[in-house]
Formats: structure tokens, C-alpha cells, sequence
């Protein structure tokens, strides 16, 4: 019951504001630009993983879990959203973590460690088995009581939470957002407007998979046409940003006044400007771009 009452206390309502955004870019091109501040959401569970995570606890609660365990890289916005959840809920954490130990001393798995989760380093080729029937087994064998979440959060439960974002969005043409793991977009295309279409920009080397993951969480998303993802503005892949482009998002984020990193809403917003000034959307269009949050992650970027 008490576990219950914090989970209503922490996911309860909170709306992000939604801010227009003045630059010349968007004066010459006729564009109107909005931008709905989820990274506001909470001060350590921002953005997409607030609402990722919402309903996947209250499942984990509603189970009894011993625990909570998931997956993630050595930065991620995923565990250490996760872990500040745990701590608030009082459920024991642990994060699968591709990378070596040495990282643990980073920002962003010093916060997780200090919300008391239990950290366990795996080389790539380990990781890559996070989605084998046999790993997970491992793991529940390793971890018993403990709900496994997907990297990223990304699930069928999370679609929901996703979801519900639109129902704080005015009309738009086209709501623009970064994806990684590919839960986000997937929640938005679940209650799609007819009207609205969606923009994904990749932040990684997606091209041959992150469509089809997007349409393995939901399947409508195949015989879907009002969306489409950028690929071709991840910097190099994910996490990488060059000096040239990691200074061009310094300058965008100042000329705007909006807290930019350089791995996800930096480099989605970077790419989204580079699109309209190449005029990839039409004069008086109406664009909202959704700030997933994760400015944390950028304590611990290395170029």
C-alpha cells in the first residue's frame, strides 16, 4: 500500500509547458515552432522516461517485485531515470550495464549507485544477448522476484504512459522528437492524431532496424504512413557528436534560450533546422518538438 501511495505521488498529473520558439531560421523558412518541455517532468526521472516508466512500475508493484532490473549503456538516461524511481518506491535496483567497471565513477552511474542500485558491467558481446530467452533466464535464476524492463523502457506497458502526451498538445502538423530505442515514437503512434503526423530523428545507426522495432512494439505502426524517421543526423552513431556539430548545437541552444545535449534533443533539434533550412517542410507549417529530456547524460559525454 505504501509503495502504492508513492507511485501515485510521483506519477501523479504534471503537465510540461509547451514554449514558442523564435530564431531566423524559422522566419525565413514560415515555419512555427513549439516545443513541449518534457525534460521539465520531474528533476531526475525527465522527459520520456517519466512517462515510459509509469506504467511499467505500477505492473512491477501490482506483481509484488522483489526488485526492478534493466539494461543500458555506461550514460544512460534509462538506468538512472530507473534507479531514482527504486529508490523513491523502495524497491531494489540493478543495471545491466554494457562497458567496463571503470565507469562507475561517471556522473550519471554515481547518481544511479547513490539511489542504491547494484551495478553489473558486461563486455558488448554479453550485452548483446540482453533480448535471448537464455540471458534472461540467467538473470531471473540470478535475480529471483525481480521485473525485467526492456533498454530504454521501451515495452508494450510504456506505450500507454506515451500516449498520453497528446492529450496536452494543441493541433500541430507534425510533432518532431530524437529516438533511440524506439518506445517513445511507438507510444505517440499508438493515439496518433489523424491530423498529425510524426517526425522521428534517429540518434543512432538505425537504418535497418529501428523501423522494424518501432513496428514490433506496435504493430499498426506497418500500414501506418503518418510517420517517418530521419536517419541520416545521428553524428556518426549514438552518443557521438563531432566539434563542428557539438558546437552547433552550443550555438542553437543559446539562440533559442532551451537546454540542448548533444546526444538526443541536441542532435534531434540540430537536425530538425538543417532539415528546414534544406526545406524538407513546407512554408506555415506548424511543428511541436518534443524535449525527451536527458540533459544528465551530457555531465558524462566524452566526444
Amino acid at each position: 500500500m505504501i509503495q502504492l501511495q508513492r507511485w501515485q505521488h510521483l506519477f501523479r498529473h504534471s503537465l510540461s509547458p509547451l514554449i514558442p520558439l523564435e530564431h531566423t531560421t524559422l522566419q525565413q523558412h514560415r515555419v512555427a515552432l513549439y516545443i513541449k518541455r518534457d525534460d521539465l517532468l520531474h528533476p531526475s526521472i525527465s522527459g520520456n522516461k517519466w512517462r515510459k516508466l509509469k506504467y511499467v512500475l505500477r505492473q512491477a508493484l501490482s506483481e509484488q517485485a522483489a526488485g526492478l532490473l534493466s539494461f543500458g549503456g555506461a550514460w544512460s538516461n534509462h538506468l538512472h531515470a530507473l534507479a531514482a524511481a527504486g529508490n523513491t518506491l523502495g524497491m531494489p535496483t540493478v543495471g545491466i550495464v554494457r562497458g567496463e567497471p571503470e565507469y562507475a565513477a561517471n556522473p550519471t552511474l554515481s547518481d544511479a549507485q547513490g539511489w542504491g542500485m547494484q551495478l553489473a558491467f558486461v563486455d558488448r558481446q554479453t550485452y548483446r544477448r540482453r533480448h535471448h530467452a537464455d540471458f534472461l533466464a540467467e538473470l531471473r535464476r540470478r535475480y529471483p522476484g525481480f521485473y525485467l524492463i526492456p533498454e530504454g523502457g521501451s515495452c508494450e506497458l510504456a506505450l500507454p504512459g506515451v500516449a498520453e502526451l497528446w492529450q496536452e498538445l494543441p493541433a500541430c502538423d507534425q510533432l518532431i522528437l530524437p529516438v533511440a530505442s524506439g518506445g517513445t515514437l511507438a507510444g505517440l503512434l499508438s493515439a496518433r492524431p489523424e491530423h498529425t503526423h510524426l517526425t522521428g530523428y534517429a540518434v543512432l545507426k538505425g537504418k535497418d532496424w529501428l523501423a522494424r522495432t518501432v513496428q514490433q512494439l506496435y504493430a499498426p505502426a506497418e500500414s501506418d504512413n503518418g510517420w517517418r524517421l530521419r536517419l541520416n543526423h545521428h553524428g556518426g552513431g549514438y552518443a557521438k557528436c563531432s566539434v563542428e556539430d557539438r558546437s552547433a548545437i552550443t550555438a542553437l541552444s543559446t539562440a533559442l534560450g532551451i537546454p540542448l545535449e548533444p546526444i538526443y534533443s541536441g542532435k534531434a533539434m540540430l537536425g530538425l533546422f538543417r532539415d528546414i533550412e534544406a526545406g524538407c517542410y513546407p512554408p506555415d507549417s506548424r511543428l511541436i518538438f518534443l524535449h525527451t529530456g536527458g540533459l544528465q547524460s551530457a555531465r558524462s559525454q566524452v566526444s
